[in-house]
């Protein structure tokens, strides 16, 4: 994939991230709750901020990011579901984990895209953007009693 496609893909699932992680914010019900409920708002001002320098970083090497609600849900590939009271705390926070690990790869995708066309800046992002999800990879697994395994 070009590294405009790897960006764009970014766009629409970063976007539809952030919503996943705004439905485990909303629906979450039981032990933890009190330290997990104001983590989501922590994780997914995260989330679209990366959003946010990925599409102003698409833009400024001419491309044009999806933009609409539309365009998010027709090139995501992090699965839509709709929100339950009946998962558990450890269901939400699964649903997350397999998000982030989505992510991770997509981000070493965005590395190896800039560096096939020489895009230290876009490489860079896409560095910080894997670097910053494996340790919530890392956070998230020990919260679950496993380690990580980051590859």
């Amino acid at each position: 994939m070009k590294k405009e496609q790897v960006l764009n893909q970014a766009v629409a699932d970063l976007s539809q991230f952030a919503t996943v992680i705004h439905q485990a914010h909303w629906y979450m019900r039981g032990n933890g709750f009190l330290t997990m409920h104001p983590k989501m708002d922590e994780l997914m001002d995260e989330v679209n901020d990366w959003l946010d320098e990925i599409a102003e970083r698409l833009i400024t090497i001419g491309g044009s990011p999806y933009s609409t609600l539309q365009e998010f849900a027709d090139n995501t590939k992090i699965e839509d579901e709709k929100g339950s009271y009946d998962k558990s705390m450890t269901d939400h926070l699964e649903t997350i984990l397999k998000g982030y690990r989505y992510i991770q790869g997509l981000a070493e995708e965005g590395i190896e895209a800039a560096d096939d066309e020489d895009d230290a800046v876009t490489e860079d992002i896409f560095i910080g953007i894997k670097g910053a999800v494996e340790k919530k990879i890392w956070m998230l697994t020990a919260q679950l009693g496993r380690a990580p395994e980051i590859n």
